[in-house]
């Protein structure tokens, strides 16, 4: 297993695991838009944003590996935990064919650890309240229910 940041050319295959979370979709049959284009050129250009793969290691999907996972990790300046910047980790997925194999374990674990070398003193994420079997996989990797979370959708 390759656990790598993401180039350009393994934005099919994120989209495809955030697409769906019970299927394995084609890559190739993944619309990439402009939308998409400007906000992977935007994590790629921002110092404080990673979307991480973890990948096969074969020589398929371009000599990039397939990707089997991906979470993006956001660094975040603050002023609490005595100015040491936290990490968020956001979009966590692993294909539907590979789960129960570690991947998402292993993938959180090389996060945090990139975290950690980062001097984060934090590492913190959300997940939606349907999502139970996400939950008791972060408990099991020792993140605890600490906060309660609240969003608000904005309209264009």
């Amino acid at each position: 297993m390759i656990f790598r940041v993401a180039t350009r050319r393994d934005l099919p295959a994120v989209l495809a695991l955030l697409a769906v979370e019970d299927q394995v979709l084609d890559p190739a049959s993944m619309p990439v838009g402009d939308e998409h284009e400007r906000a992977f050129a935007a994590i790629e250009s921002d110092a404080r944003n990673e979307m991480l793969v973890l990948t096969d290691g074969s020589g398929d999907a371009a000599a990039g590996g397939v990707v089997l996972g991906c979470l993006q990790l956001t660094y975040i300046p603050g002023l609490g935990q005595n100015g040491q910047e936290r990490a968020l980790v956001e979009a966590v997925r692993v294909r539907a064919d590979r789960r129960g194999e570690g991947l998402g374990a292993e993938l959180v674990r090389l996060a945090v650890e990139r975290a950690r070398g980062r001097g984060c003193g934090l590492v913190q994420l959300t997940s939606s309240k349907r999502r139970t079997a996400a939950h008791r996989f972060y408990e099991r990797l020792g993140f605890a229910r600490s906060h309660e979370g609240f969003k608000l959708h904005l309209e264009p």
